[in-house]
C-alpha cells in the first residue's frame, strides 16, 4: 500500500482512534499487526522473513549477557545481519561475479526478486545497532518479543527511516500512552506537510532530475548545470517528505522517532552538513564506525581519524547501493570532509579576516554547489553516464526544454522558496520567526485554510509519483 494514498490516510487515521481506545497491554500487539499487515500489502514473503530475521536478533540478544563466548555470539549476529544485506542488496555486485568466474550459472541476485527487500537497509543496521548497545552493556537485552519486533517493523518508518535507536525506541514502548490530543493533531499536522513536500514540491522537481539523467545525450551544458543546483532540492524535499510522514504518524501514536534533518542547507561546511542531513545514518556510521575506529588506531594521531573518515564514508557510499559510482560518492564526502579537519586552523585564521555575513553565505553557498556536484553520482545509473554528464557541463547552452509544466515547476520552485525562507528565518532571524509562529499559533483561522489548501493541492495530485527515492534503499 502507498504512504501517500486515500486508503492509507483513511485506515492510519482510523488505526490512531482505535490505538488509543484499546488497553494499554494490548497496544504494542495492535501496532505489530498494523505493520505486519502494511509489510504484507509489498511482498508476504518479506513479512516472514522480517519476523524470522527479528527472531533471531532477539534470541542472540537475550543470549549475548548470558554466554561464555559474548564476544563470539556477538560476531555471529553482526555476520547473520550483514551476510543477509550482501545476499538481498548487494549480490549482483559482489556475489554473481565470483559464480561466473568459475562457470555458475547460479544467480543470486534473483533472490531479491523474490522477496522484495523494502527497508532491509534500515533494519540491518537497526539490529546491529541493538547488538551492539547489548553487548557493551549501554543498554539491556529486550525481554518481550513483540516489542522487538515493532522496533524493527514499526511502519510508518519502515521503507526510508528513519534509522532508529533501540535505546531510543523501546523504552517507549513500557509507558503508557494517554490520549493527547494536541500530540495526534500535531502528529497529523507534521505528515501533512510530509505529504506537501513530496507530491507538490519534490514531484515535479523529480521529473526535471530524472528527464537528464534518462536522456542525457539531448541536454547541454547549462541544462546540467541547472540541474546540479535542483537536484539536491529535489532530494531533500523528497526524503524530508517521508521523514516528516513518519515522525508526524509515529507522534500520533506517543512514540518519539529521531529527526532526519536539521536545515541542512544553512550549513557553512561538508563535515557540519553531514550531521544535519540524513542525520539518523550519519549519526549511526558516527557512533558505530568512526569513532570506534578512531579510538582503535588513536596511535596514529591525526592520520587515525583521516583514516577512519574515509573508511566510513566509503560504507557510507556503499550503503546506498552496489555501485563502484556510490562508492565514489562516499570518497567524494570523506576528501572534502578530511580536507576540512586538516585545513581547519588556516581557514579559520583566514575567514576570521571576512565580515561574518559574507563567510557565512560562502560557506552555505559552496557546501550547497559542492553536494549538488556530488550528487551527479548518486542520479546515475553508473560511472560511465557520471562522466558523460561531468564532459559536457562545459558546454553552456540550453538545447532542450525539460519534460515538465511549466506551472507546476513554477509553483514547486516557489513552494520550495517558502520552506527554506522559513528555515533561514529560524536559523538566523529567531526572534522574527518567534512572532510568525506566535502569530500562527493563535489564529486557528488561518491554520484551517492553510491546512485546507494542503489537502485540495494533495488530493488533486495523487496520480503523481508516490514512491520515494530512499524507498529502494
Amino acid at each position: 500500500m502507498e504512504i501517500i494514498s486515500i486508503p492509507f490516510a483513511l485506515l492510519t487515521i482510523l488505526s490512531i482512534f482505535i490505538f488509543y481506545l484499546l488497553n494499554h497491554e494490548y497496544r504494542i500487539t495492535y501496532l505489530v499487526f498494523l505493520s505486519c499487515c502494511f509489510i504484507t500489502s509489498y511482498n508476504y514473503y518479506l513479512t516472514i522473513y522480517i519476523i524470522s530475521y527479528s527472531l533471531i536478533n532477539y534470541f542472540i540478544g537475550i543470549r549475548i549477557p548470558l554466554s561464555k563466548f559474548k564476544k563470539n555470539l556477538f560476531r555471529v549476529g553482526v555476520i547473520l545481519n550483514l551476510s543477509q544485506l550482501i545476499i538481498l542488496k548487494y549480490a549482483h555486485f559482489t556475489i554473481d561475479p565470483v559464480f561466473k568466474i568459475f562457470n555458475c550459472n547460479l544467480n543470486i541476485s534473483k533472490l531479491p526478486e523474490i522477496l522484495v527487500p523494502f527497508g532491509i537497509s534500515y533494519f540491518t543496521l537497526q539490529g546491529i545497532g541493538y547488538l551492539i548497545n547489548v553487548k557493551m552493556g549501554w543498554e539491556k537485552a529486550e525481554k518481550k518479543f513483540e516489542n522487538f519486533l515493532l522496533y524493527i517493523t514499526f511502519y510508518p518508518k519502515f521503507l526510508s527511516g528513519p534509522i532508529e535507536r533501540s535505546n531510543h525506541f523501546l523504552p517507549q514502548l513500557k509507558v503508557a500512552k494517554a490520549f493527547n490530543e494536541q500530540k495526534v493533531i500535531e502528529g497529523l499536522r507534521i505528515a501533512l506537510f510530509g505529504c506537501f513536500k513530496k507530491l507538490i514540491i519534490a514531484n515535479p522537481l523529480g521529473i526535471l532530475v530524472n528527464s537528464v539523467y534518462s536522456d542525457l545525450n539531448s541536454y547541454s551544458g547549462l541544462n546540467l548545470w541547472i540541474t546540479i543546483l535542483i537536484q539536491p532540492i529535489y532530494l531533500y524535499f523528497d526524503f524530508s517528505g517521508y521523514t516528516d510522514i513518519a515522525i508526524g504518524l509515529a507522534k500520533s501514536y506517543g512514540i518519539e522517532i529521531l529527526p532526519n534533518f536539521n536545515r541542512p542547507f544553512l550549513s557553512e561546511n561538508v563535515t557540519t552538513f553531514w550531521r544535519r542531513f540524513h542525520m539518523s545514518l550519519s549519526l549511526w556510521f558516527n557512533d558505530y564506525l568512526f569513532k570506534p575506529i578512531s579510538y582503535r588506531y588513536r596511535k596514529w594521531g591525526h592520520f587515525a581519524s583521516v583514516f577512519a573518515v574515509f573508511l566510513t564514508f566509503t560504507l557510507f557510499g556503499f550503503w546506498h547501493g552496489a555501485g563502484w559510482n556510490f562508492m565514489i560518492l562516499g570518497l567524494i564526502q570523506a576528501f572534502a570532509v578530511n580536507y576540512e579537519f586538516l585545513t581547519k586552523r588556516i581557514r579559520t585564521r583566514i575567514f576570521s579576516k571576512m565580515p561574518s555575513i559574507f563567510r557565512i553565505w560562502t560557506g552555505r553557498i559552496l557546501t550547497y554547489i559542492f553536494y549538488g556536484g556530488s550528487l551527479i553520482f548518486f542520479f546515475s545509473s553508473d560511472i560511465n553516464t557520471s562522466i558523460r554528464y561531468f564532459s559536457k557541463l562545459a558546454t553552456l547552452k540550453l538545447t532542450k526544454n525539460y519534460d515538465v509544466s511549466v506551472r507546476l515547476l513554477f509553483f514547486a520552485f516557489i513552494c520550495s522558496i517558502v520552506f527554506l525562507i522559513f528555515e533561514i528565518l529560524q536559523k538566523d532571524y529567531k526572534a522574527n520567526y518567534d512572532k510568525i509562529e506566535k502569530y500562527w499559533t493563535y489564529h486557528k483561522f488561518i491554520r484551517v485554510i492553510v491546512y485546507y489548501i494542503f489537502v485540495i493541492l494533495i488530493l488533486s495530485d495523487l496520480t503523481g509519483e508516490l514512491s520515494f527515492i530512499y524507498q529502494m534503499f
